[in-house]
């Protein structure tokens, strides 16, 4: 690595704050990446040198101006609410936060545009207010951006009903700034944005976004109890497949991780498998229809002022990656997986993969809707022994005929997105041609940082071809 004189780049960045404070330093250079094991030995020596934190596109132009001449590496941040080291600075540099960008630009009939540091919280209750709320939004919404959701993120809470974010017109636009001497804003619009979501800030720097917005909906917070966890996925394949509840949220837990949710203690029975739910009250008499003949039993069921009478977080906090966070607030010794269920309406299947992994694997199902189909994703609590039983669990998964998109992976190739995407390094060439942005995130940017644009894109027809 380049030894670099950051305090001469500090007052090159000026007027933009800058903070060298190395506490600070390290705070910012952490994401969530310590919920593997394997993630948290490689990751947590890895810092940034300075923080930067622009409060406008042009202040976010010029940092990056600076990085350009000064050849220093960045890493764009949001909230931090990344699981897999997006975040994290591999080869020191730049921390750039986009939190002090939070305008919301515009509402709109069925969109919304916003800057990209905007909390997705503060972005939800805007629009609420005008009769609007987000096709989804992630369980962490809190303290998550929206630049980072659209840089790192899927899916989330909406997603059962309004397909993952690169469903068509989940995403309506994107701006992203080029890291060059005279930084270009692009715009990338409905299906172009693509080339831009879920590359974690490596081929661009995002300063807006656009999103399709769906009417709001007063939502009752659902949960369900069975007593088999057969019985809870089943019940949830169902409620997903209904086409008369509407739902925001669907999930099962199983009764062991249940058990991790305290403040569940004087409402959910010990040892119940529960199934979470978003429902509109307007259907909640056909979901209640649903759960008697389901075989569960329901035990809670609040709108928002009832859930802050019990003291209670919001039903979604119980979900997705939320999950994992009930149980590693008791135990750090438990870590997850990203596991794709290959037939969701089989429950018996599931139940026999959980059955034959035992008690040190216990799963937890989200649905979701995908190229306009159902479908289901485990995100186990993992007891963790060490990185080769992690991987004996994956192969088991995969013998069964289960997809893992490994979550203890820094790079972009690997967890979701599996396979080298050739259009995010054609644009990464494009807008990032020193490959400043996030380097060392992707496995695939070394072989064909020599080649132009058009060549890398050309690859992947290749690939597409074969």
């Amino acid at each position: 690595m380049a030894d670099r004189d950051w305090p001469r780049i500090a007052a090159a960045l000026a007027p933009v704050e800058v903070i060298d404070d190395p506490t600070t330093i390290k705070k910012r250079s952490r994401d969530f990446f310590w919920y593997s094991p394997v993630l948290n030995e490689k990751l947590r020596r890895s810092f940034g040198d300075l923080v930067v934190r622009p409060k406008t596109r042009d202040e976010l132009a010029h940092v990056l101006s600076v990085a350009y001449a000064e050849g220093a590496p960045v890493v764009l941040r949001g909230g931090g609410t990344g699981n897999y080291g997006q975040a994290v600075p591999l080869q020191g540099g730049l921390i750039v936060e986009t939190t002090a960008m939070t305008q919301i630009l515009e509402i709109g009939e069925g969109y919304v545009r916003v800057e990209a540091g905007a909390l997705m919280s503060d972005i939800n209750a805007a629009l609420i207010e005008q009769g609007w709320e987000l096709a989804m939004f992630p369980s962490t919404q809190d303290i998550a951006t929206i630049g980072g959701f659209i840089a790192g993120g899927s899916a989330g809470i909406g997603s059962i009903a309004n397909g993952a974010l690169r469903e068509k017109g989940n995403i309506i636009q994107l701006k992203a700034l080029s890291v060059e001497d005279n930084p270009v804003e692009h715009v990338f619009d409905a299906e172009d944005s693509l080339q831009i979501h879920h590359a974690w800030g490596l081929n661009g720097a995002i300063t807006e976004v656009t999103l399709r917005t769906v009417p709001t909906r007063d939502w009752i917070g659902c949960m369900v109890g069975f007593d088999t966890y057969r019985d809870c996925f089943a019940a949830g394949f169902t409620l997903a497949f209904s086409t008369e509840i509407g739902r925001k949220l669907c999930c099962t837990v199983d009764a062991r991780i249940v058990d991790y949710f305290p403040r569940l203690d004087e409402h959910i029975p010990k040892r119940s498998n529960l199934l979470v739910a978003l429902v509109p009250r307007e259907d909640m008499e056909a979901f209640r229809a649903f759960v008697a003949e389901s075989g569960g039993a329901l035990h809670l069921a609040m709108d928002d002022a009832e859930r802050q009478a019990l003291k209670l977080p919001h039903v979604f906090e119980f979900a997705y990656n939320h999950t994992t966070l009930q149980v590693l607030k008791a135990d750090r010794s438990a870590t997850y997986q990203q596991v794709g269920v290959p037939d969701p309406s089989d429950a018996d299947r599931v139940a026999a993969m959980a059955d034959s992994l035992g008690d040190e694997v216990w799963p937890h199902h989200e649905f979701a809707r995908v190229n306009g189909e159902i479908v289901a994703f485990d995100l186990p609590i993992i007891w963790f022994k060490d990185e080769a039983r992690l991987r004996e669990i994956d192969a088991t998964y995969e013998a069964g005929g289960f997809a893992v998109y490994d979550a203890h992976t820094y790079f972009v190739e690997g967890g979701g997105l599996k396979n080298v995407d050739y259009r995010h390094l054609a644009w990464k060439k494009r807008l990032d041609p020193k490959g400043l942005l996030n380097p060392g995130k992707s496995a695939a940017w070394d072989d064909v940082r020599h080649l132009s644009p058009e060549e890398i894109e050309a690859l992947g027809k290749k690939d597409s071809a074969a």
